[in-house]
């Protein structure tokens, strides 16, 4: 683990939680309509060239989505839809999957670098960096809060890594088992992933399928699909309650799942696609809506590339 010489200390910044919408309805539905708040924008514009990948909102009207181009980090006022560069990367960096923690910290992976990152959410001033692994070739893909640590997936790797939350401690590396299945070298595994209902564990979704984690051990047992065979695609996880959205990036849908008590089973409720879908990757939800980011991966990854993202009507 590397670290510089900063010890980011926990400071309350933000609020609690927005409380968890109940949402209902089945059957394939456009989100064009009825956005909630109409007076925000339902969508908004990234700089040029941005490749954006994660983002992340809080308990306050501010998304957070990271660059693959650089590792930079842009902040957008979901009232406004304008925003800026909070925190700016280098060559050869890259923020992927991030999160923001309730004391204004985000945790950023860092992709190919094989990195975690802790920034200041109100300043942009890198923390702490955590090197998590020393593969040749790693690809640090997203992260989810759960407990008292900030947990990791390696795209390339069947392992998951916990790095501690604004305090100090050393990083966790935690071997996935049991039912897990890594896919072929040079193709894309663990991804998305959040808490399970009940708080004891963690779901990764994992080429195309659906997995509970015990944090405890690294026991994966795979979760039984009811209405769809697989989740191929599957990218970004969003969970409120006992609901799972899982957006499918090249299918250019979310698809919305029912989970049992235990997270063993997840029944299809609904597909929402949106015209506006241009691979979608990450999701994050603020009052009734998911806002997501467009990476565009099927066209060219310039710095001419425009990039926006979007919001849907939970």
């Amino acid at each position: 683990m590397t670290r510089n010489h900063y010890q980011p200390s926990r400071r309350t910044v933000l609020g609690g939680a927005v409380a968890a919408l109940a949402v209902a309805g089945t059957g394939t539905v456009s989100a064009q309509a009825s956005l909630g708040a109409p007076a925000w924008p339902s969508e908004f514009p990234l700089p040029d060239g941005w490749l954006p990948e994660g983002i992340t909102i809080g308990s306050r009207p501010y998304a957070y989505m990271g660059s693959r181009a650089d590792g930079s980090i842009y902040r957008t006022d979901l009232r406004t839809g304008e925003g800026g560069v909070l925190h700016r990367g280098a060559t050869g960096l890259a923020s992927i999957g991030l999160k923001l923690d309730g004391d204004g910290l985000l945790y950023v992976a860092g992709g190919a670098g094989g990195t975690a990152k802790v920034v200041d959410a109100r300043s942009g001033e890198l923390l702490t960096t955590y090197q998590l692994t020393r593969n040749a070739a790693p690809f640090i893909n997203d992260v989810v809060l759960h407990r008292d640590r900030a947990w990791f997936t390696d795209s390339r790797d069947a392992v998951l890594y916990g790095v501690p939350r604004g305090r100090e401690g050393e990083v966790r590396a935690l071997p996935l088992t049991g039912e897990w299945v890594q896919a072929p070298a040079g193709t894309n595994s663990a991804n998305g992933l959040v808490a399970t209902p009940d708080g004891r564990g963690l779901i990764v979704v994992n080429a195309g399928r659906l997995y509970t984690v015990d944090i405890s051990n690294g026991h994966a047992t795979e979760v039984a699909l009811t209405g769809a065979t697989d989740v191929t695609n599957g990218d970004g996880l969003v969970r409120l309650g006992r609901t799972l959205y899982v957006v499918q990036n090249r299918l250019n849908k979310i698809t919305v799942w029912d989970l049992d008590r235990d997270a063993t089973t997840a029944t299809l409720r609904r597909t929402i696609t949106d015209p506006r879908f241009d691979v979608p990757t990450t999701a994050a939800r603020f009052g009734d809506r998911l806002y997501l980011v467009n990476a565009r991966f099927t066209s060219p990854q310039t710095p001419q590339t425009t990039f926006n993202a979007v919001s849907v009507s939970l």
